[in-house]
């Protein structure tokens, strides 16, 4: 089983040691994503803005390892603070909604000030 791995570009993937997402035969593992912009690499104020950021970035992984965001099985949500949850909520609807992944939500510290959300997923290729 061939071992696969997915950038995305960021200058940590080197230089910390990992990779944006990591496929495994009918799996793709999806690191943690905070919500810097993938061009810009600025981090937007509003937690529903780093989760959505988070979550382009998140799709576009999962395309370029060969699967959407249909696939995802399992998805844990990282927040610095509780009171994210409202204001994120939406936007995480708005993208599982109808998709509904078994999923986790943690309140946590996370590396930089400014991040408030990090996400990660799990998916599963689907029969064709």
């Amino acid at each position: 089983m061939t071992r696969r791995l997915i950038s995305s570009g960021s200058p940590f993937e080197k230089s910390v040691g990992y990779s944006r997402a990591v496929v495994q035969g009918d799996w793709c593992f999806v690191a943690g994503t905070t919500g810097y912009d993938p061009v810009t690499r600025e981090m937007p104020a509003s937690a529903a803005d780093q989760a959505r950021n988070a979550l382009r970035v998140i799709r576009s992984a999962l395309e370029e390892a060969g699967f959407t965001l249909a696939d995802v099985v399992r998805a844990t949500y990282y927040f610095t603070d509780a009171a994210y949850w409202d204001e994120v909520g939406p936007a995480l609807g708005e993208v599982f909604g109808e998709i509904r992944p078994a999923a986790a939500a943690l309140v946590v510290g996370l590396v930089k000030p400014e991040m408030k959300v990090e996400i990660e997923v799990t998916a599963l290729k689907r029969p064709a």
